[in-house]
């Protein structure tokens, strides 16, 4: 009787090749994984300039406002834009300068504002939407304050708000809109400084990048004397509760690309990046005022733009950027 023949598992070529691009896909997956999907836009918030006069119509619109943005039933945070700071407790409306003829009311007036708002969205809300009201004013520094009066007296006022509008849907913050042409760059750092020791509540910075590098640029230097590093410092560095929403108004895409320079230079300084909570549009203030020549990007547009542009480098990454919120006026 023959020998048995000896079977063995050697495949045909075709077969031998199919299972070595088998393996070599498997490979490349464990070294190199298929992104997860792209985050989906998430909607926008609307953002308000607020003009206080001291009339009634100040609460009355406040309340209004509050139950618009309820009824959308939209989650995340809004930026209630009061203006500047000037000396005696007083608050001028957004847009304008020292030697505007515009009314000045006392301060006080939007954490007056601020409830209103936040009853309005209380009474109108839909779903399980909830709310991060931030109050927030500019780092013009032609009110004859101090940076860190100003901001110590913005701290307070953020506490007395948010002791007012407590538990609910809605929650309290700051915000500060700091631009490099309005001020010095200490006086900005001082009002961040002072802000961010006087009040536990998070703080919203809703800044701009004015003449500062975009990404990759070997400059650090911004509009008014200002640096990448005051940017930073007064958008991220000077405590771990600020959020950046930075405008992003731009069509053309380089407010982005100089957030990214913000933000990497902080994680190549030892500040770390900054810590992106969304992104800020004009779109809406722009049709009912006009002006805009490249600068009426759209919520979505400002959003992609940032979150494209940030995630595109190791040292800036980010992953997801939860909010975008669109700024108009009242």
């Amino acid at each position: 009787m023959p020998p048995a023949r000896r079977t063995h598992c050697a495949q045909s070529g075709p077969a031998r090749r199919a299972g070595a691009t088998l393996a070599g896909a498997a490979l490349a997956l464990a070294l190199f994984p298929v992104p997860a999907a792209a985050q989906a836009y998430p909607g926008y918030t609307v953002s308000r300039y607020v003009p206080l006069s001291g009339a009634a119509s100040d609460i009355s619109a406040a309340r209004s406002a509050g139950c618009s943005e309820g009824e959308v039933g939209r989650s995340g945070p809004r930026v209630l834009f009061f203006g500047t700071q000037e000396a005696g407790g007083e608050l001028r409306q957004p847009g304008t300068s020292a030697g505007s003829g515009t009314p000045r009311v006392p301060a006080d007036r939007a954490v007056q504002a601020a409830a209103a708002w936040a009853d309005g969205f209380e009474e109108c809300a839909s779903g399980s939407a909830e709310a991060v009201l931030a109050l927030g004013v500019n780092n013009k520094s032609d009110g004859k304050v101090s940076g860190s009066r100003a901001g110590s007296a913005w701290a307070d006022l953020v506490d007395r708000a948010a002791a007012r509008v407590s538990g609910g849907r809605v929650s309290v913050a700051g915000a500060v809109d700091a631009e490099p042409e309005w001020s010095s760059a200490s006086w900005a750092r001082a009002w961040v400084d002072a802000y961010t020791s006087g009040s536990s509540t998070r703080l919203y910075a809703a800044n701009s990048a004015g003449g500062c590098p975009q990404y990759g640029s070997s400059s650090t230097s911004c509009n008014n004397g200002w640096s990448l590093s005051d940017v930073h410092y007064v958008s991220a560095g000077a405590s771990n509760r600020i959020r950046a929403v930075p405008q992003i108004y731009r069509t053309d895409g380089i407010q982005a690309r100089q957030w990214a320079a913000v933000s990497a230079w902080g994680a190549d300084h030892g500040g770390g990046p900054v810590r992106f909570a969304g992104s800020m549009s004009q779109r809406i203030a722009c049709k009912q005022r006009g002006g805009c020549e490249r600068t009426d990007n759209t919520a979505k547009a400002a959003w992609t733009q940032l979150r494209e542009e940030l995630n595109s480098h190791p040292d800036t990454r980010i992953g997801d950027l939860p909010y975008a919120t669109d700024v108009r006026w009242p």
